[in-house]
């Protein structure tokens, strides 16, 4: 990133066009913001989508932002850059409206942090629970928030009703805790054995025979990799919101994984199930110990450890191996490196360090 020379107390300057020029740059700057008490401005928002410029579901995130403690200057959709000023961060219970094509499980991937050091409350997140190109909630619920738990950061996630695209329309609700005590090293060299691997099909507000064709499809997959898979079928609460998902778990001896697959309008339940299945297989083939979205998601605890933001540790450090290095990843790391004093360190196999700096 360009701007002020490495972390400080001074405002942070972004450029959105580097890296992967998405979301993840300011949902990241305006987590690390609300923690650290250092203002940023960034320059090219989201320069590399089309639409570019913030959209509303970027929008929602600085809104919740500014809920938790904080103002803003040029924040409206459609805009390049934007300012954002962090003041104190209020514990407390929050109610948001994230949106009809808003994703909750990244507004609150953005907000839990700053919460959970400021003193915890609750979240009540409405919008999308199950959106293409974001974690689901079934994601966060199963395979981040025991990740979480492991560095000291208790959460506990529910889900009123599910929101598929693009109505939205679902809940979801976070009671976040206070931090306890942080590991003191994070050592995920190795997946391990493969111990058990779950497939979950749901539906919401379409017929259950979906959500049977789906799982059917998903299992047998894997039974073809040499995998085997327990299965369960089962509606999910909705208002307005019809959709359908699968969701593959996979607990190894010493990580889990999780791969979701969304359905739409006029795609056979068949191959919804076998896109979750095919991702799980093909994570099989790679040798890291994470799946890619959550070496992607672990950088913020794993940087807070590193800067002794979650308590005096030491070394403070996380190792892990990714099953790939994305553009999502790499972005991430730069921005962490630039509010925090530490150092993220990605080698090409997908070997990971975030050490103090």
């Amino acid at each position: 990133m360009t701007g002020t020379e490495g972390p400080g107390s001074g405002p942070v300057r972004l450029d959105g066009s580097e890296g992967e020029g998405g979301g993840q740059i300011l949902r990241s700057a305006l987590s690390l913001s609300l923690i650290t008490g250092r203002p940023f401005h960034i320059t090219h928002l989201r320069s590399r989508r089309e639409p570019p410029g913030l959209r509303p579901q970027h929008l929602a995130c600085v809104r919740g932002a500014e809920a938790l403690g904080g103002t803003s200057e040029g924040a409206t959709v459609g805009a390049s850059e934007l300012s954002f000023t962090p003041g104190t961060v209020r514990a407390g219970d929050y109610l948001l409206e994230v949106g009809t094509a808003g994703s909750t499980p990244l507004i609150f991937q953005c907000l839990v942090y700053p919460l959970a050091l400021a003193g915890g409350g609750k979240l009540t997140l409405r919008g999308g629970t199950h959106l293409p190109h974001s974690p689901s909630f079934h994601y966060v619920a199963t395979v981040w928030q025991p990740v979480a738990h492991a560095y000291g950061l208790p959460v506990h996630l529910t889900m009123t009703q599910a929101g598929f695209y693009p109505e939205g329309a679902g809940e979801m609700v976070a009671h976040v805790f206070p931090p306890q005590e942080p590991p003191r090293l994070v050592e995920l060299p190795a997946r391990g054995m493969l111990r058990e691997v779950h497939v979950s099909s749901f539906v919401g507000g379409l017929p259950f025979a979906i959500a049977e064709r789906q799982s059917r499809a998903a299992v047998a997959v894997l039974r073809e990799k040499g995998i085997l898979a327990e299965a369960e079928n089962r509606p999910l609460p909705v208002s307005r919101s019809l959709g359908t998902v699968t969701f593959v778990l996979a607990q190894f001896e010493h990580t889990i994984a999780g791969f979701t697959a969304l359905g739409e309008k006029g795609r056979p339940a068949e191959d919804v199930g076998r896109e979750a299945g095919e991702a799980l297989a093909r994570f099989m083939e790679t040798g890291g110990a994470l799946d890619e979205s959550l070496a992607d998601q672990i950088l913020l605890p794993a940087a807070l450890l590193a800067a002794g933001r979650l308590g005096p540790v030491t070394p403070g450090t996380t190792r892990f191996t990714a099953a790939r290095v994305t553009d999502h990843l790499t972005t991430h790391a730069r921005v962490v490196e630039r509010f925090l004093p530490v150092k993220v360190r990605v080698e090409a196999g997908g070997a990971v360090e975030v050490a103090p700096a």
